[in-house]
């Protein structure tokens, strides 16, 4: 009997990665695909995953319920790096191995933070005198995959570039010719930029709060690629009222968005739907690592990427 690899895509891949993907399949004999598309209601999904052995999901939540509906589940493999949408302890307790697909879309991810930064320095192409990021300092917050491709791009920039991260070994970030930082106090207190890469976790939620953000120096700009609960709303909320100086720009809109648009326009800019791995090149690699995965479990219980380990 064929295994089903369910394709579950609120947001679907692109039509090449689709194509892609079907390709690795045919390559495999013993495997089928199953698309669920543009779906609209979570139930969609959870009666979908009845019929799944592996399933490859996005944005979309592989909550308890879509898990526990899955009696023949057996991988579910996230195309990105966060891993925030499935329910780990509830696939755990199914036997059930969760993986990313770590660095696939990291490039997308990383352009993006420095797109946003040049549209606010340019006052959104208002046709206004702007400001340029040649000589500003930026702090990199988790030197992760991304972290380390935004200071890549930087570097052509000729911006003065810091990090903290404490899981990543001195040396190895001063050989990228940037400098290390030992606290998240010291980044935000340097960092006119500060470009936020750190999973969202019961560590971190809430943990760019007011006191660091007031901090920053003048004009201080805050680029959030990574998750809205990292920030605290309520501090967020304070020091763009007592800093009209301050601006922050995010990737997933934050759930006050509406507020601070309406009070702070020209200082805050969100994308319509999460774009960081929106790119074609991004879907194409994060949906072939995807099912690549899948196979290797399959084929040689190949766990590489496993995040409930």
């Amino acid at each position: 009997m064929s295994k089903t690899i369910l394709i579950a895509t609120d947001k679907p891949f692109a039509k090449e990665a689709v194509d892609l993907i079907k390709a690795v399949i045919d390559q495999n004999p013993g495997y089928e695909l199953k698309l669920l598309e543009k779906y609209t209601e979570q139930s969609q999904l959870v009666e979908a995953a009845k019929e799944a052995d592996a399933m490859i999901i996005r944005s979309d939540k592989a909550t308890k319920e879509v898990i526990n509906a899955g009696d023949r589940l057996k991988v579910i493999v996230r195309a990105g790096a966060g891993y925030d949408n499935i329910d780990l302890a509830a696939a755990s307790a199914k036997g059930i191995v969760a993986m990313n697909t770590p660095g696939q879309n990291s490039n997308a991810v990383a352009e993006l933070a420095i797109g946003m930064m040049i549209y606010m320095a340019r006052g959104k192409f208002n046709g206004k005198s702007g400001s340029e990021l040649k000589g500003k300092t930026i702090g990199i917050h988790a030197y992760g995959n991304v972290g380390k491709l935004v200071a890549d791009i930087a570097k052509g920039f000729g911006m003065k570039i810091y990090a903290f991260d404490p899981f990543i070994k001195d040396e190895d970030i001063e050989k990228d010719g940037v400098k290390v930082v030992h606290s998240v106090e010291e980044l935000y207190s340097k960092c006119q930029y500060v470009s936020l890469h750190i999973p969202a976790n019961e560590k971190t939620k809430n943990s760019i709060h007011k006191g660091l953000l007031m901090s920053m120096p003048n004009n201080a700009v805050l680029v959030n690629t990574a998750r809205k609960e990292v920030v605290c709303e309520e501090g967020l909320k304070i020091v763009l009222n007592e800093r009209p100086d301050f601006k922050y720009l995010s990737d997933v809109a934050p759930d006050c968005a509406e507020e601070l648009i309406g009070k702070y326009q020209e200082r805050v800019y969100f994308t319509p739907k999460k774009m960081g791995a929106q790119t074609e090149e991004a879907n194409i690699n994060a949906g072939v690592a995807a099912v690549e995965q899948i196979i290797a479990y399959f084929e040689k219980g190949d766990k590489r990427f496993q995040v409930n380990k």
